[in-house]
Formats: structure tokens, sequence, C-alpha cells
């Protein structure tokens, strides 16, 4: 029996539905009267088996738009409370994971940091050189010792191997351990230098050592909770969220417990690829209608699959790339990236910065990539006047900006 093709629109519209962007899961606080749903932030965390958090701000937008009536503070406390951390783990990058999570993904997605380490531009070839087993075991009892900064450590770790830059030494340590960013880092309107310590320093938890059944069976739960949040997907999707390779074998072990579909033919006229899923998981109908949402900066919507195109074109997709690793937020319209949004704040011309009686004035200008209908405009003004008023409460003034496509 021929494999049931999906195309783009409803592959766009199963990924919206479970990432809660075609209708906003209930809240901490619910909405209009509703009962609220304690721990839905950090539910909502685990479902997504993480959230991109290099900014440290960008969770707590990407929860506004997944969650009703979420606040700041939802978040907030489960960082303080130590429920989620910010690690590096997916693709190497850092994410806000959830307490079981935080264990868990280092230790399964450590062969992407030590290749990122050794194809390091400027450091790789150093650290190629070194016993990386023990740079490790001296870095972790200098951050259990007391959290230290990137600097710090590198510093520390110099006088046992003063012929390596101490940057490259922290950057080892960061590839080979499991390093929480340590608070206040992390919680709403807190500043603070990137601290390090390990997750079992942080959470009391031991990092065990996963044997080879372990991690088939971890690699196996993880394939299952992508396809939950991220699916239909190719297996080629799966490897581009996580940065692991090799794991057709671990697909192919568990089709039996899944249903397959194809992607459309190529352009060039090749058959689609396979695309696995859940059987249970939503499947709305191609034309089910999606709100406007303003997304996070590097939200894993936009970058969990090797094939984007069922969330924003090739073209929009490079005007989201940043070379400076400062990326604006995209705007999803009827589903799909159709434009970015930043905001800017400040006091109120003339005053000097110091005068905390001066007004502080929030601006979200919204720049479409493709024109706009009237009611798309609408849609977009009153979605981003909700969004600039969570990300600049400490504002008196907010203010939105919705700017005329580029031609």
């Amino acid at each position: 029996m021929p494999d049931d093709v999906l195309a783009p629109a409803a592959l766009n519209r199963a990924l919206l539905a479970r990432q809660h962007l075609l209708a906003r899961a209930p809240g901490t606080q619910g909405t209009q009267g509703t009962q609220g749903t304690p721990g839905a932030a950090e539910a909502m965390v685990a479902h997504l088996v993480g959230m991109q958090a290099q900014n440290p701000r960008s969770p707590y937008v990407a929860l506004w738009s997944r969650l009703e009536g979420f606040s700041a503070d939802d978040l907030s406390r489960r960082v303080e409370d130590r429920s989620v951390s910010r690690i590096a783990c997916l693709r190497g990058t850092i994410h806000l994971v959830t307490r079981q999570d935080a264990v868990v993904l280092p230790a399964l997605t450590l062969p992407v940091q030590l290749a990122q380490l050794r194809a390091n531009a400027e450091h790789g070839a150093v650290l190629r050189s070194l016993d990386l087993s023990l740079l490790a075991a001296v870095a972790r009892d200098l951050v259990e010792e007391e959290p230290r900064t990137p600097v710090e450590l590198g510093l520390a770790m110099a006088s046992r191997w003063p012929g390596v830059a101490p940057a490259a030494l922290a950057l080892a340590a960061r590839g080979t351990l499991p390093l929480v960013q340590v608070t206040p880092r992390g919680l709403w309107r807190r500043s603070g230098a990137t601290r390090w310590t390990t997750v079992r320093a942080w959470l009391g938890a031991e990092e065990e050592p996963v044997d080879q059944e372990g991690q088939a069976a971890a690699l196996e739960s993880l394939t299952l909770r992508y396809l939950a949040a991220f699916g239909p997907a190719s297996v080629a999707d799966l490897q581009r969220w996580c940065g692991l390779t090799g794991l057709g074998p671990v697909v192919e072990r568990l089709r039996d417990r899944l249903v397959v579909f194809r992607a459309e033919q190529t352009a060039a006229g090749r058959r689609g690829r396979e695309l696995f899923d859940l059987p249970d998981a939503p499947r709305p109908d191609a034309s089910t209608p999606a709100p406007v949402r303003l997304l996070a900066d590097f939200d894993n919507l936009t970058l969990s699959h090797a094939d984007r195109t069922r969330v924003v074109s090739d073209a929009h997709r490079r005007r989201l790339a940043s070379p400076n690793g400062v990326a604006p937020g995209p705007v999803l319209i009827d589903g799909r990236v159709a434009g970015t949004w930043a905001v800017s704040s400040g006091r109120a011309a003339g005053a000097h910065r110091t005068d905390a009686s001066a007004p502080v004035r929030a601006a979200l200008v919204v720049t479409p990539l493709e024109p706009l209908t009237a009611a798309q405009t609408d849609a977009v003004r009153s979605e981003a006047e909700a969004m600039v008023c969570f990300v600049a409460d400490d504002a008196t003034e907010h203010r939105v900006e919705v700017l005329a496509a580029a031609p």
C-alpha cells in the first residue's frame, strides 16, 4: 500500500498543533475565570524537549506564545527552584530543559559537543592534542568548588596547561562536562554573567554513565518525544534537531510503532522523503485557521527540520539569519514566517537615563517580509500590542508599529 503524501500545508498545521501555536495550552493562571494548570510552564518545556535559550529571555517569549495567561513569574520561579535549567545539549546549543532532561540530554548529545570542539576553527587543533578526560576532571573540581565564569575557569586551569589559551580550556570544559548556567542569569528582569557549575552540584543528581543498551533506549525515547513535538518528520529532520548522526537504525527499530507518510515529490521529480509519526499525534486539516503568533528569536519551530519549508521559505529563512548571533523574532501569519519583530525601550527624550521618574517607552516594530492585507495587519497589531506589554512590562508607555513590506 503506498504511503500517504503530506503536502507542506498539512505538515505546517501538524507542527503548529504540536507546538501549541494553533491554540494556546492552558497556563498556570488560566484566563477569563478558567482553572489554571499548575506547572504548565515546566510541562511545556518538557513537551518541547527543551527550548533554545542562549538568549535567557527567549523561553519566556516562547512560552507566552504557547500558554494562556502565562506570566514571566511562572517560569522564573521554576528557574529559581531549579525545576528547569539552562545547559548545552541539543545541537551543542544552550537550551532550557527540565531537571530530568538536564541529567540525560547532555550525556546523550556529548558526541555533538566533542565534534564541535574538534572542528573549532580557533582552538580545535590544540584541543585535539589534549587529554580531555583529565581536563574535564580538573574543570569539574573547580566549578563544583564554586560556580565560575568562563574567564575565571580558563584562568584557573591555565596553571595546569600554561601553553594553552584560557579561552580554549574553558571551551573544552563546556564541551566535555554538563555545565549548568546558574542563577541569577535566566531569571526574569535579573542580570548576571554566565557562571558554570555541574549538574551534579546544581541539581544534586548523579550523572550516571550510559551503557550501550541504555543509550539505545534513551535515543528511542528521544525520537518519540521529538515526533510528538515536531512531527511528522524524516530521519534527516530528527538529526538536524538534535545534532546527532546515524539515527536511521533508531527509527527503524521504532518503525512498527509509527505511521509512515511521504513528503511531496521534489522539484526534480524524485520521490518524497519518508516521514515518520506517532499514530495518535494531531494532524489537523490543512485548511485549519492559524492565528498570528510572534515567536522568540531562535525558536526551535524554525530550527528543528532539515527541510524547514513547512514553516519558512528559503528566502525568508535567510532574512532570519544574523552574522552577529542576534536574530529578530519571527512573525507567523497563516502559520508561516511572514515577518520579523523587535522591541526597543528607553526613557523619554530629554530625560537623563538615571532619572527614575521619567517614563519608560517601549516600541515593538514589525517588519513584514511580504505584503499584508488589512485584516492581517490588524491581527498582527493586536498580537503585537499584547506582546510588547509582556516583554516590556517595566515600561510605562507601549507602542506598536507595523512597517510596510520591503519591495
